[in-house]
């Protein structure tokens, strides 16, 4: 404004990420003999593979679900989110990939936060071969732990069964701001034991169930490379 002059009034704006429940469950059937054994707390180590079940469909679901068929919507199926294209039928990642997945989140101002790469093994292992430029014994992925200063995490749950064109067998590496992923649930986990279905034999059924739903909060705080040839 010049000098003297009024400033004119905004309005801040706000806006609603909509969740439903989505029920993710797992069960095991126990033996008599298995209750029986008194080696260890078979309560507890069951109790334990149901929960680490549902923590990895969770995860699962958070990356790459399509968000239909009662499936939450996972990063990778989000409409907006930043894209890096290899190639017509994949290509290896490299350096440039990496600039580029960040300069697709910063573009949109969205480069704040718990900002950090995901990606699976095969691609990590691929990274920590492949140099910066040729000849200069400089990788681009040199430490376990960190890529280009940021946080680097794997896991397998990262697809890396991707097509395109020809190619297969593809996979995919992210990097966003990962407070903006948003996992909502309904409760805890629900523990049912049932001693009837398998009574004739003596087995008892433990079931876990639990109701979650999955939102990325802005899409522009997200970027993916799904094309990746490892």
């Amino acid at each position: 404004v010049a000098e003297s002059g009024a400033i004119t009034e905004s309005q801040a704006a706000f806006d609603q990420v909509a969740m439903s429940p989505k029920t993710v469950g797992s069960m095991s059937d126990i033996s008599r003999k298995m209750l029986l054994q008194s080696s260890m707390d078979v309560e507890s180590f069951v109790r334990n593979d149901l929960a680490t079940s549902l923590a990895l469909a969770i995860d699962a679901a958070a990356i790459n679900e399509t968000g239909s068929s009662n499936q939450p919507t996972g990063i990778l199926n989000t409409a907006g989110i930043g894209s890096v294209v290899g190639g017509t039928n994949g290509a290896a990642a490299d350096w440039a990939d990496i600039v580029d997945l960040e300069s697709a989140v910063s573009v949109d101002n969205a480069d704040m936060g718990a900002l950090g790469y995901l990606t699976n093994a095969a691609t990590r292992g691929a990274l920590l071969q492949k140099e910066k430029a040729s000849g200069t014994a400089q990788y681009v992925w040199s430490d376990s732990n960190t890529l280009r200063g940021y946080g680097a995490a794997v896991s397998n749950q990262v697809p890396s069964n991707g097509t395109k064109g020809t190619g297969s067998n593809l996979s995919s590496m992210i990097f966003g701001n990962w407070n903006d992923l948003i996992i909502g649930t309904w409760g805890g986990i629900d523990i049912n034991v049932d001693t009837s279905t398998g009574s004739a034999s003596g087995t008892v059924r433990v079931v876990a169930l639990q109701d979650v739903d999955i939102a990325v909060r802005h899409a522009e705080s997200f970027a993916a490379m799904t094309d990746i040839i490892t």
